[in-house]
């Protein structure tokens, strides 16, 4: 199985899961640079995977309908009518012959969802590398709790965040603590990488676990005093 991001929107990654000719694709905000990659590859296109109803995360995937009308989209309530699966917490089912878990992982929106295939985590805009989603819900508490269930996953975990973040966050992360060698020295990698338009991602919960603040807040009042000064970053 790989995994490929395609650029999409000023900073969105659309993520397209391959094995064999079997595509899978995630949060399609745009139609066209999928539908270039699938014919370029020869892929066949079976399933969308939809975390969140926001436009930059489905605006792509009426069109991408249009050429594969026969394909699954699974997504949480607040995507439907687009999605014909709804899920929600503790769902699983198969797919590239993988379980996949569902989360909810709310405060991004009412409805968020993350998806677990295997070691990938697919979260959306709930969690981004040395960050995580503005709480537009203004419910602080479903966000960390969102960020305790990441917290609570395999080290080795790969995330698969929908946006190219991170250096934004890790400047906003060396603001809150200078003195921090990890942090500098991520924001050190990641600037030589932005520099060549390498993406960043996808990171994995190890290293998140060192260089977000964000999983690293203790309590609500902690994590929403620090989400609040991220805002005005």
């Amino acid at each position: 199985m790989t995994i490929k991001p395609i650029k999409a929107l000023s900073d969105n990654y659309i993520w397209i899961i391959e094995e064999g000719k079997e595509a899978v694709v995630v949060d399609p905000g745009e139609a066209k640079g999928v539908l270039d990659y699938l014919k370029e590859q020869q892929l066949d296109l079976t399933t969308i995977l939809l975390t969140h109803n926001h436009d930059d995360h489905i605006g792509g995937v009426e069109e991408i309908l249009e050429h594969y009308p026969k394909i699954a989209v699974y997504g949480p309530e607040e995507t439907k009518p687009l999605a014909d699966h709804i899920l929600q917490e503790g769902n699983t089912f198969k797919l590239m012959g993988q379980d996949v878990q569902v989360f909810k992982t709310a405060g991004h929106t009412l409805g968020h969802i993350s998806f677990l295939m295997g070691n990938q985590l697919f979260c959306g805009d709930a969690l981004f590398s040395a960050g995580c989603g503005r709480v537009f819900t203004g419910d602080y508490q479903a966000q960390y709790e969102a960020l305790q269930k990441f917290k609570g996953l395999n080290d080795e975990v790969k995330v698969y965040a929908a946006h190219e973040y991170t250096q934004t966050n890790l400047r906003f992360a060396q603001s809150m603590e200078p003195s921090n060698k990890e942090i500098a020295e991520a924001l050190n990698q990641v600037q030589e990488l932005r520099a060549e338009d390498v993406p960043t991602l996808p990171s994995t919960i190890k290293r998140e676990k060192n260089i977000n603040l964000f999983l690293k807040a203790e309590t609500l009042e902690d994590f929403t005093t620090l989400r609040k000064a991220r805002d005005a970053f």
